[in-house]
């Protein structure tokens, strides 16, 4: 049970580093990725291994099967492996437009409302403001970054009004901005 524990935490540990490469830096490991994010595995696990992290194969594959967000997929021959969303860098991730439904969810910190209010929701490093189709999921999100707040989105009149929506591969819903008009914002945990 303890192994499992530790297996689980270095897992963690490990999955942050991969995202940090395969969303922000791929340089930090002397890799690159393609036009859509697809980075060559094996070149991922040697640049992960020369930055002193033990890493194989199999721990790849458990971390990407295992991850409670579905971050990272691979391709169908398992060579190659990408973030679903998340990016700061300039990559395709040939998302699928996407009719969401009446309405989505923005998980913040409740001390990042004022400028949300006036200035509505910004992709900031992002290449895409990210949307959860659930209140609870918001919610968690909103956590990490302090005291949490969720912001209630009007999406279906966003998309009768012309904005597109992308649906990523692990269900995140995406768009490049977010008008104080199409929101309301609850404080308060449903």
């Amino acid at each position: 049970m303890e192994n499992q524990h530790i297996q689980a935490s270095d897992d963690i540990k490990l999955g942050k580093f991969l995202s940090f490469i395969l969303r922000h830096n791929p340089g930090a490991v002397d890799i690159s990725l393609d036009e859509h994010g697809w980075a060559d595995v094996q070149e991922l696990l040697a640049g992960v291994r020369r930055s002193g992290r033990q890493i194989s194969m199999e721990t790849l594959e458990r971390i990407v099967r295992e991850n409670n967000k579905q971050r990272y997929s691979f391709n169908a021959d398992h060579t190659k492996i990408r973030a679903n969303q998340g990016h700061s860098l300039n990559v395709d991730l040939e998302f699928a437009v996407a009719q969401p439904p009446r309405y989505l969810y923005h998980g913040t910190a409740a001390r990042s409302l004022p400028a949300i209010r006036q200035e509505g929701l910004k992709k900031m490093s992002r290449r895409f403001v990210h949307l959860s189709g659930d209140f609870q999921t918001a919610m968690e999100v909103g956590r990490r970054h302090g005291p949490p707040a969720v912001i209630t989105i009007d999406a279906e009149a966003m998309a009768r009004d012309g904005v597109t929506f992308y649906l990523s591969e692990n269900g995140v819903w995406q768009c490049e901005y977010i008008a104080p008009a199409y929101f309301f914002i609850e404080e308060q945990e449903r």
